[in-house]
């Protein structure tokens, strides 16, 4: 437990809106700067088998909703400093196991009962929610500028699935450059490939583009078994040679049959097609991501081919400009002007490499809650405002219970106000008296009185703008609970002495068994 619990010590002070940053060195000796709980969870070594399991928590939380992974550290880490409570007074692990459960499963439905519904063209509340999200983040005077640019990304790319919306941020692409300033960063609608134009003589422009995406080599395929062509004379070389190049205009010809005027490539284009594809003015680019061609794909409306005999003009992509453009050594192509792309871009600019991969973390936040209120439609006021609500909630519910089991429904109500307790305590405010005055407020029905910490008092938290989604508070919640319920439920740490592929050690008479107790 304590290995578990000083997992959640670590990342504890980085929560909230006045929470620290921690600086993560790793062993060649780079630095990242961040606050970002799960970036700090990922990057930290563990050794401790429990403590490792508080790491999957934190990227369980990150995969499922992007959000909310601090708080479900600190959760966990205080439900097992609880739990020790209880298990002192001689209070059973499984009691206390089954009385969290009871006590999850009564919170989300606290939750699910409060919360506010949201719909998908709320911009306004929207734009509430990403800025919510970054206003942890070291992105101070940005926020509304990213959250515009989070809403706006998120909702190109949003699709109705029979009565469901579905927004999958896969399909918003994040490339960062060094140079100029954050304000710099800008959302493209289209995609950002980065890769250079191949041939010298090819335009560095492309209006109205007309766009073939292949997955098919511009080359003479090699043969799959290996083969000896012998020329005894020089005629024959040049034939030879002649119908290589005869090939290769013969593909260059279909693509521009087809009305193509750029090509992305996902394989290798020869020097000769590039040379015809030069001269009949067509652009291309090779070695193409198969990510990349899937978002040219979703922004343009092409369909990714495999072979070229099945190239026809209504398989292209259509876009208002493909151009490349210089960032400082580098070049990248710009398809943008697509009429309605369910695959956009964000170029996120800065002075600083740190601050760009900082401003990058941010970003992912604020997409990722946006895109989880869009699927979900539901969202609960921050500051510690609906885990108190449900804290006062559950104790009502655990004296109905009874038993031992209500010591452990007790013991999560009062791990719940922790996050209340620790937005206070990251901003400078006395805790105690914090939470009494919540409770007061809470007890005469105001149920989104919380922690307004950039002001130092208790406030209506609806009121004041700060909103999360609902999934992020109940996938906390769950993670933590399950994280808990796991550790609490291990007796002993037993040292495996199989090694997975390892050669069976040879044992003297009378030595000791598989394991051994730490």
């Amino acid at each position: 437990m304590m290995a578990a619990r000083a997992v959640a010590e670590a990342v504890r002070t980085t929560l909230g809106p006045k929470g620290m940053d921690k600086m993560l060195v790793d062993t060649l000796g780079d630095v990242t700067v961040t606050n970002d709980g799960a970036t700090i969870l990922g990057e930290i070594e563990v050794q401790h088998p429990a403590a490792k399991i508080m790491v999957e928590v934190s990227k369980t939380q990150d995969d499922e909703v992007g959000d909310g992974t601090t708080t479900a550290v600190i959760l966990a880490g205080e439900l097992l400093k609880r739990a020790e409570e209880l298990i002192e007074k001689n209070i059973h692990p499984t009691l206390i196991v089954q009385g969290y459960k009871k006590a999850t499963e009564k919170t989300i439905d606290i939750l699910s009962k409060i919360a506010m519904p949201v719909k998908v063209d709320d911009d306004k509340n929207l734009q509430k929610i990403a800025f919510t999200a970054m206003n942890s983040k070291a992105s101070v005077g940005v926020q509304d500028f990213f959250a515009d640019i989070a809403v706006k990304a998120v909702r190109q790319i949003t699709e109705k699935r029979g009565d469901k919306y579905l927004a999958d941020i896969d399909y918003i692409q994040v490339v960062k450059k060094q140079g100029g300033s954050i304000t710099d960063s800008a959302l493209i609608y289209g995609v950002i490939v980065d890769k250079e134009i191949v041939h010298p003589g090819m335009p560095k422009r492309v209006e109205n583009a007309k766009i073939a995406l292949l997955d098919a080599a511009l080359e003479i395929e090699k043969t799959e078994f290996d083969a000896e062509i012998r020329i005894n004379d020089p005629n024959q070389m040049k034939a030879f040679i002649e119908e290589e190049g005869r090939l290769l205009r013969d593909m260059v010809n279909k693509i521009k049959a087809a009305g193509a005027n750029i090509i992305f490539c996902q394989k290798g284009i020869d020097d000769i097609a590039q040379h015809y594809l030069a001269k009949e003015g067509v652009v291309a680019l090779r070695r193409v991501k198969k990510s990349d061609m899937e978002k040219l794909s979703k922004a343009t409306g092409g369909r990714i081919i495999t072979n070229l005999d099945d190239l026809v003009a209504s398989d292209l992509g259509a876009a208002k400009v493909a151009e490349e453009r210089k960032y400082g050594e580098e070049k990248l192509m710009f398809v943008e002007g697509c009429k309605n792309p369910k695959a956009v871009s964000v170029l996120i600019r800065g002075g600083l490499m740190r601050v760009i991969d900082e401003a990058e973390r941010t970003l992912h936040d604020a997409l990722c809650v946006v895109a989880d209120v869009v699927e979900d439609g539901r969202i609960v006021a921050g500051g510690g405002a609906p885990e108190l609500e449900a804290a006062k909630n559950l104790r009502g519910y655990a004296s109905s219970v009874g038993g031992r089991e209500q010591l452990a429904i007790e013991a999560f109500a009062d791990s719940l106000e922790a996050i209340s307790r620790t937005l206070a305590e990251n901003g400078g405010l006395d805790p105690i008296d914090i939470l009494v005055e919540l409770r007061a407020l809470h007890e005469k029905g105001e149920i989104w009185a919380g922690v307004n910490v950039l002001e130092g008092e208790t406030t209506n938290m609806k009121n004041a703008g700060v909103v999360e989604p609902l999934a992020v508070k109940v996938q906390a919640i769950k993670s933590a609970t399950e994280a808990a319920s796991m550790i609490l439920r291990i007796d002993d740490v037993i040292a495996s002495a199989k090694t997975a592929g390892a050669p069976k050690m040879p044992q003297r008479p009378g030595e000791g068994g598989a394991g051994e107790f730490e």
